[in-house]
């Protein structure tokens, strides 16, 4: 009979890892969109494929332990616990300093939603952005397009289902992120072919494409952007507890869960910011350049 009560104790003391493993499916196939965004960034020779991996798998891994470690305290009665916990944000606030320091060296009615989500998250990264001609079309098409592929694909392996409880706040999530990466990605890229014209016209008459005479102001561009979203990734769960996450916890939901969700939060705006500031580079040329592949002057003489 004990041999019976200890096994039968054992099995469900390892019941929450069976259910956590298997919440992890979906956080595990949202990482598709991760890997779209190496692959973009390998492509546009970036160079931010490495980072992009090693700031995801610090937020598994710092949302997982800080979960396990939520759940354990919300299953004390010691308030000793609190202060314990307390004391190990303020910690992760240091950690934060230290990472920011080195850095610096659905359905109809949802389909509408995003739509007008989309239209004034364009207006406003256009108006970062407003030397660059048409740049609220830009930025909003942009947008438009880095978090409708970035949504399809997270539909499409049913890590969210289609209706407007989860694409809503979803999109609104992802459309605020991409907003404001495209609308920094835009006005550097045009501050920094403006600082380098006569480079970029030394490369133009020696017969580069627009492409090929602008190719180090893009990657600047795009990896000045993309930075603060890699460094929240690193630095996710250790100083404060984000805001999907926090809202789950205090609407009941277990700790283990709320990371689960987190973690799929964090792929999507990685995925999404990088297709859409991406996008963004490649509809801004044509605005930068005349039709004989020489340096619209007009656009870069104002401030």
């Amino acid at each position: 009979m004990l041999d019976f009560n200890s096994h039968f104790h054992l099995s469900m003391d390892w019941d929450w890892l069976f259910e956590f493993l298997k919440g992890m499916v979906k956080p595990v196939a949202a990482l598709t969109v991760v890997l779209l965004a190496v692959l973009l960034s390998f492509m546009q020779n970036l160079g931010l494929e490495k980072e992009m991996i090693y700031s995801i798998f610090r937020a598994f891994l710092q949302l997982s332990i800080i979960g396990f470690v939520l759940q354990f305290i919300f299953n004390q009665d010691n308030s000793g616990w609190i202060v314990l916990a307390y004391l190990f944000m303020e910690f992760g606030l240091f950690l934060q300093v230290l990472t920011l320091s080195k850095s610096q060296k659905s359905t109809l009615r949802g389909a509408w939603k995003h739509g007008f989500q989309v239209s004034v998250a364009g207006y406003t990264a256009g108006q970062r952005a407003k030397h660059v001609p048409r740049g609220k079309y830009v930025a909003g098409v942009s947008i438009l397009a880095g978090t409708t592929l970035t949504m399809f694909v997270l539909v499409v392996l049913n890590v969210f289902p289609f209706t407007p409880r989860y694409i809503i706040p979803v999109a609104g999530m992802m459309v605020g992120n991409a907003m404001t990466v495209t609308g920094v990605t835009m006005k550097r890229l045009r501050d920094d072919i403006k600082l380098q014209m006569s480079l970029v016209e030394t490369a133009l008459a020696l017969g580069a494409t627009p492409r090929q005479a602008t190719l180090e102001q893009v990657k600047r561009a795009l990896v000045l952007s993309l930075s603060p979203v890699l460094d929240n990734a690193k630095t996710v769960g250790l100083i404060s507890l984000p805001g999907a996450m926090t809202g789950l916890i205090m609407g009941g939901a277990s700790p283990l869960e709320a990371i689960q969700l987190q973690i799929v939060v964090m792929n999507m705006l990685i995925g999404a910011s990088t297709v859409s500031s991406i996008m963004s580079t490649y509809l801004c040329w044509p605005a930068f350049f005349t039709k004989a592949y020489q340096l619209e002057t007009k656009v870069f003489s104002s401030d």
